[in-house]
């Protein structure tokens, strides 16, 4: 009877000898995985405090200053800016540069001098369900504290301090309204940076991009020749995404169609440029998807699209600058949701022109490199 054993051990050696000679996957197979749990473990935080907060005081006396001072040792809200109107306190929410407004009208020191209710008005920004109920609940319970402690005193002064929570953008909080813009940007940065990251990686098997190299073309003229047809695939595939969005989720959009589809650009750009740099780091095919795969984390728990970005340590908060995805989910919330702006976006989409056309030169200098080497 024939062994079914038969050259187990002569296959065996022959791929750890293989594994020894690849130190590249033995490395992402090990090392990658303890390290996204390691950045992972210490960087995202679901407890949701340290809330941006715009406030609004139009009071300006001692009772108004103490209720500002219990927000802000609640942990739940940083107060970012102190506003002078109704305009600019709007502004900051719709500029998607605080979550939350707060707003004390001109007598609510007088009314609780007189021992009469103190409305105080919490403009919260609904597109985050998580971010909004936590709010939600602090000021409620923050407001119910006051009015507690100054019934002691005077029991007509029970509901001293009425909170009056007011939901915007999401009130009904839906959650494909506040993931739906979020995923945009990642599904686009999946398509065009695996697209691009096989474009030059597939010369290289083929052995063409040697050939590419003794004609009169140059690096950019090479990389941008690349770069163009994704760059259109990337736009219809937006195009769809958001039709799907708009027409089968039900996703209002507040803003803009058109000013969407025109700062979409720079991050499709910055995508493709990112994938033209893997392109030009990997030699393999396997070694270009699993250095693709290194942005998609990132750009799913740095970005803000799952966890506020406020939460995260500050070492960690600093590192979601340098996420792409963080800026064009601004856009697309800002737009979807908010009805935000050219002039509240345009920072955005200047940070995302200015990535792209960093990754893209530093692939040319590489291919410039290996020009000259040749």
């Amino acid at each position: 009877m024939p062994n079914p054993f038969r050259g187990f051990g002569a296959v065996f050696y022959k791929e750890v000898l293989h594994v020894r000679r690849d130190p590249g996957t033995l490395f992402f197979s090990l090392v990658i995985p303890l390290l996204q749990m390691f950045v992972l473990g210490f960087g995202i935080d679901t407890n949701v405090r340290q809330v941006n907060t715009v406030v609004y005081n139009a009071d300006g006396r001692q009772e108004s200053r103490e209720l500002i001072d219990r927000l802000k040792n609640s942990d739940t809200f940083h107060v970012v800016r102190y506003v002078e109107n109704d305009h600019d306190l709007n502004d900051m929410i719709v500029a998607g540069k605080a979550r939350v407004g707060i707003k004390i009208p001109v007598d609510y020191s007088d009314r609780l001098i007189h021992k009469m209710s103190a409305q105080v008005l919490v403009l919260i920004d609904g597109s985050d369900s998580s971010v909004a109920g936590q709010a939600i609940n602090v000021t409620t319970a923050i407001g119910l504290d006051e009015s507690l402690r100054r019934s002691v005193t005077d029991q007509s002064a029970a509901l001293a301090v009425d909170m009056r929570p007011k939901l915007l953008f999401n009130p009904d909080s839906r959650s494909p309204n506040f993931f739906l813009p979020g995923l945009t940007a990642i599904l686009l940065l999946n398509v065009t940076t695996f697209l691009t990251a096989f474009a030059i990686v597939r010369e290289k098997e083929r052995g063409t991009l040697e050939q590419l190299f003794v004609t009169p073309v140059r690096p950019f003229g090479l990389l941008l020749g690349k770069l163009l047809p994704y760059f259109f695939i990337g736009f219809f595939e937006l195009c769809n995404i958001v039709f799907f969005m708009r027409f089968v989720f039900r996703v209002p959009i507040h803003g803009s169609v058109f000013l969407l589809a025109f700062l979409s650009l720079p991050y499709i750009f910055v995508s493709l440029s990112l994938g033209m740099l893997i392109s030009s780091k990997a030699n393999t095919q396997g070694q270009a998807m699993q250095l693709a795969f290194l942005t998609i984390l990132p750009s799913i728990f740095f970005s803000g699209y799952i966890f506020p970005r406020e939460t995260m340590p500050l070492g960690f908060y600093i590192v979601s600058y340098f996420v792409p995805a963080s800026y064009f989910i601004n856009i697309t919330r800002g737009i979807i949701l908010r009805g935000a702006g050219i002039e509240h976006l345009w920072t955005d989409a200047l940070a995302l022109f200015a990535m792209g056309t960093c990754l893209l030169v530093i692939a040319a200098r590489r291919f410039s490199n290996k020009i000259i080497m040749t």
